[in-house]
């Protein structure tokens, strides 16, 4: 995959910069804001957010509505979603690049990047289909900033991962599927740009 063979180029350098400067750049925990229950025009229900998966993952997304049923149960209903492609690798710190579309249903839709370090218990690097699940976003532009949260496969069925991070009430929750797949808690960010880049911070 080309973002694993891409960071096997740059990831010892990187790796070097984030290790020594993680603790000073760690953000505080992050306050999540209530789940949106309520349906409107601008939400994406279950059943649209499983159509667009499966459309997405094809024939590997088996545990997909297990996933997406769970995170509507915990943050509500998303106003759009990313549908896109990444890879990362790490033991004790690592990196994740990626880069997708953002979906959403009165704004149109938006190429974005994301790039971050992650520390935490990982195994391996990992070329995965991404669907990141957007919450509370305001404007397609806000999403073009840094993310914080418990990167870790907070809940994992059939072949899928799903996690969370926030920013300024806006929250997004990645459900992933690949090689690789997070077994362990990475605590870190990520920075969504609207150009690719391979700086993480």
């Amino acid at each position: 995959m080309r973002f694993a063979s891409r960071l096997a180029a740059v990831g010892f350098a990187a790796l070097m910069c984030w290790t020594a400067g993680a603790s000073a750049q760690q953000p505080p925990p992050p306050q999540y804001p209530p789940p949106q229950r309520e349906p409107t025009p601008y939400t994406y229900g279950p059943d649209e957010l499983v159509g667009a998966g499966h459309k997405f993952f094809g024939n590997v997304s088996r545990g997909l509505a297990s996933v997406i049923e769970r995170a509507v149960s915990q943050w509500g209903l998303p106003n759009g979603y990313v549908l896109g492609e990444e890879g990362s690798g790490a033991f004790v710190a690592g990196l994740r690049y990626g880069e997708g579309t953002l979906y959403t249903k009165n704004a149109g839709d938006l190429r974005v990047y994301w790039q971050g370090p992650s520390v935490g218990f990982d195994w391996g690097g990992d070329g995965a289909r991404t669907m990141t699940l957007v919450y509370n976003l305001p404007s397609t532009q806000a999403i073009y900033q840094r993310f914080v949260g418990i990167d870790g496969s907070a809940y994992i069925v059939g072949g899928f991962g799903m996690t969370a991070l926030t920013s300024n009430n806006i929250v997004l929750v990645p459900i992933r599927s690949g090689i690789g797949l997070r077994l362990g808690a990475n605590v870190g960010y990520l920075k969504y740009t609207p150009r690719a880049t391979w700086n993480p911070f």
